[in-house]
């Protein structure tokens, strides 16, 4: 990943990481061999960066955490799932324009 404000989530820190977390939560469910994934993660990586102290972003590997993205029905990546106070506040799925991820972080700000 290349920004250092882009965590990595898992199976097993998605509930400290994402459900506890005291500020909303942007995660990106992605794979390695998604063509829209790779296309998306710089984009990722600036949301990461402009709203570093008021949003976590991070990003579960589909592949390698798979009781996560089953639990939240996550069938197409790349999947965004915004979650506010351990709760899903809304999810976008496919490659979309930064103004669609801007639009989603208000919400929860």
């Amino acid at each position: 990943m290349a920004s250092e404000n882009v965590l990595a989530f898992t199976d097993a820190n998605f509930d400290r990481e994402v459900l506890q977390s005291e500020i909303p939560v942007l995660v990106d469910f992605w794979a390695t061999w998604c063509a829209p994934c790779k296309a998306i993660a710089p984009l990722v990586d600036t949301i990461a960066e402009e709203y570093a102290g008021k949003v976590k972003v991070g990003k579960v590997n589909v592949d390698e955490n798979q009781a996560t993205p089953g639990k939240y029905g996550v069938r197409g990546i790349p999947t965004i799932i915004l979650f506010k106070n351990g709760a899903v506040l809304d999810q976008v799925v496919g490659a979309v324009p930064k103004s669609q991820l801007d639009a989603l972080i208000a919400k929860a700000l």
